[in-house]
Formats: C-alpha cells, sequence, structure tokens
C-alpha cells in the first residue's frame, strides 16, 4: 500500500470520535456494523484507525449515528498541533487515546444524562476531590521511594 494512503492521524481521531458515539449510543461494533451493512472487524479497524473511512462511508456512519459529519472532526485542530510538532503518529495516537478511555466516555455519557444541576455539580466537585488525594497521595508515596533510595 502506498504511503499515502496509510492511515493519518486525522483517520485515527475520526476512528476515536466514531467508536465514542457508537458507545455513547450503547450500540456494539457488531450493530454498527449489521447498520451499515459491514462486518464488526470492518467497524473495528475504521475506529481503530486502521483502514480509512470513504466520504460516503462516513456520510452513511453521520446518519446512522445521527450526528453532522462535523461531529467527527470535532478536535481535529489538536491532532494537527500534534503533526505539526512533529509527534510521530504512533506516539500522537497512543497519547490521544489515552486522553479519553471507555469508561471516560460512559462516566460522561451518564453525568450527561443527570437532570439536576446541583446533583451534576456535586458529583464534578467528588470527582475533582478524589483525583486531588489519589494525586497528592501518590506525589508523597513517590517521595518516599526516592528517600529509601
Amino acid at each position: 500500500m502506498s504511503e499515502n494512503k496509510l492511515p493519518n492521524l486525522i483517520d485515527k481521531h475520526v476512528g476515536r470520535r466514531i467508536r465514542w458515539r457508537r458507545r455513547e449510543l450503547k450500540l456494539s461494533q457488531e450493530k454498527l456494523g449489521e447498520m451499515l451493512g459491514l462486518t464488526f472487524q470492518q467497524v473495528q479497524k475504521y475506529e481503530k484507525g486502521v483502514n480509512r473511512i470513504s466520504a460516503g462511508r462516513l456520510f452513511d456512519v453521520a446518519k446512522v449515528l445521527d450526528v453532522g459529519i462535523g461531529y467527527f472532526y470535532q478536535g481535529v485542530e489538536e491532532v494537527g498541533d500534534l503533526a505539526a510538532l512533529g509527534v510521530a503518529e504512533d506516539d500522537a495516537s497512543s497519547d490521544l487515546a489515552g486522553m479519553i478511555d471507555a469508561n471516560a466516555i460512559d462516566l460522561v455519557t451518564a453525568y450527561q444524562s443527570i437532570p439536576d444541576p446541583r446533583l451534576r455539580k456535586s458529583l464534578l466537585d467528588a470527582v475533582k476531590a478524589a483525583a486531588e488525594s489519589f494525586s497528592r497521595n501518590a506525589t508523597f508515596r513517590d517521595d518516599s521511594d526516592t528517600s529509601d533510595a
């Protein structure tokens, strides 16, 4: 396969956005594949950015997932910025993929479904406090590890 036909950072970003939206709608790869006339393996390859997705197929995916085409390109500027900085595609894609994992998608989806803004704020404060506490404890453990050396 020629180099210009290989998936790039943008293709991988679009694939991640497909996965996020599919999970948000609680669709399996198999179900999305059925809706598009594809195998789940092909959906998996699109989501991982292994295979590029054509404009026509992306249109079909957007229709099935009930979003506009622009949805798949949200945040693409950051991907372009990484490429401009000379970040290798493998490094950038693993860093970007690690930014939001499957549990985070589930957490955000559940959070957004809570209608009470006070409850959402309370939950957000609790998560921030837990993260801050963990961060302090991790720093403390790191400091104690260096004193033993």
